[in-house]
């Protein structure tokens, strides 16, 4: 018997905040909506499983590690391994390590250890109340389809590429990659058939307007109003960001269409993106809500798998040198900026070669349903190479999850501009494809109730 179980809660923070995302240090004006947590909780036949979305900028192991110690006291016997956080990939989400900024002197502000204490209380508290909330339901999938993340690294004549690189020039070629406007959804239903939850995944991160000097969800939080006007107040939703380092909301191309048809709307373009994915749920809900599903086998494989570190070229410290030069010029205070190009020219400098990286990686069937994470800023191209090669008829893949392993870029991308340089990489193509193929070796097991491969975990 399937059993299912929701929960959210705030995250907001209650003072002023440095906010994560950019490269230079912005302290929040005030809120301009809801940072929420939201938990799904599935069990069946004795295996469970627990997701957690945040409205965050990414998820450390740090973070992970102390979310489960918490929610070992709140639910005791329960495996924290079966726990999962994701984030949406907000950038007007709090700062919570001292990894990329350093606080102005003398700022009232809630500094990041105590943003980090908060996080965990209110991230590991709303997953035991969804376990807690577990009763008897039903599960469907569907399929649709939203325009919102696009190609942002933009291609030219002379084989260079630059991420949000101008397009209006002779020199412009080709947007580098792909985009994908599917929509996986997963509906939950109670006992009596009400509909109670939806798991929305799609390629592109919560950043229309990441530039902002407020607290904010982004395009999801107009994803949840206009769900709540067309499916009810108190269905939960659980946005997954999928494989999207190479994706944004924003647009390189067209803009000036897209701008007269939101004057014709009378529509911000966050609210556009939440009419948009709100037309997907709510159409996929009524062509699916009557193949709700009350059985469904669930099995969960987690795996600690470990990629090479990618090779940083004489190339790569060249261009590291000279741009932190840039760097310092324009802003001797840019914390971030300076710390990957720092960082990239110590580890040329030790033998050119980053150390290997060791990844938390979840694999979950559930009925005819994959789920599967990563903790990169993973590049869309690996998310087609494996949805085209599951077992599963409908896979969802979630980024950034369960840890963080900045950009993972393709063999097209790499050493071209921010996001494909080894400054901003831990893995090379080459663990790229490794992690396609581990992925895909997990899921196979799960959907031919083989044991996984020696070295792992289920």
């Amino acid at each position: 018997m399937l059993t299912i179980g929701w929960a959210k809660t705030s995250i907001t923070p209650e003072r002023a905040v440095m906010l994560q995302g950019q490269m230079h240090v912005r302290i929040s004006r005030g809120v301009e909506n809801p940072l929420l947590a939201t938990a799904l909780a599935v069990e069946s036949g004795g295996e469970g499983a627990l997701f957690v979305s945040c409205d965050l900028a990414f998820i450390p192991e740090a973070l992970m590690a102390a979310v489960r110690e918490r929610l070992a006291a709140l639910l005791p016997g329960f495996d924290g391994m079966r726990l999962m956080l994701m984030a949406t990939h907000t950038h007007t989400g709090p700062v919570f390590t001292d990894a990329f900024y350093t606080a102005p002197e003398g700022a009232d502000i809630m500094l990041p250890d105590a943003v980090f204490a908060f996080l965990v209380a209110r991230l590991a508290d709303a997953a035991a109340a969804a376990w807690h909330a577990r009763a008897p339901g039903a599960i469907a999938r569907g399929y649709g389809h939203a325009v919102v993340g696009h190609n942002r690294r933009a291609s030219y004549l002379d084989g260079t590429a630059r991420m949000y690189g101008q397009t209006h020039t002779p020199n412009f070629s080709h947007l580098e990659g792909s985009a994908d406007p599917g929509v996986n959804l997963l509906y939950t239903f109670d006992a009596g058939g009400t509909l109670t939850g939806v798991v929305a995944n799609l390629s592109c991160p919560s950043q229309e307007t990441e530039n902002d000097y407020t607290l904010s969800a982004d395009f999801w939080h107009e994803v949840r109003v206009e769900l709540a006007s067309r499916l009810g107040e108190d269905v939960y939703l659980l946005p997954q960001c999928a494989p999207a380092g190479d994706q944004s909301p924003h647009l390189l191309l067209h803009q000036k269409e897209d701008a007269y048809m939101l004057a014709r709307r009378g529509l911000t373009r966050r609210q556009e993106i939440g009419r948009r994915i709100a037309v997907a749920v709510e159409d996929v809900y009524h062509a699916v809500k009557d193949d709700a599903v009350r059985d469904a086998p669930l099995r969960h494989h987690v795996e600690a798998l470990t990629l090479p570190g990618r090779t940083i070229t004489e190339a790569d410290y060249r261009y590291a040198l000279a741009e932190l030069e840039t760097v310092l010029d324009q802003d001797p205070k840019t914390s971030w900026a300076q710390h990957r190009l720092r960082n990239m020219i110590a580890e040329y400098e030790a033998g050119g070669q980053k150390p290997p990286f060791t990844l938390e990686l979840h694999a979950v069937r559930l009925g005819d349903i994959a789920f599967a994470t990563s903790p990169f800023e993973l590049y869309l191209d690996y998310a087609l190479r494996i949805q085209a090669r599951s077992p599963a008829e409908q896979t969802f893949l979630s980024q950034i999850s369960c840890g963080w392993g900045y950009y993972l870029p393709t063999e097209k991308a790499v050493a071209k501009h921010y996001g494909g340089l080894a400054a901003d990489n831990f893995v090379g193509p080459d663990g790229g494809q490794l992690l396609v193929e581990r992925t895909l070796a997990a899921l196979a097991a799960l959907w031919e109730s083989a044991a996984p491969a020696p070295g792992s975990s289920a």
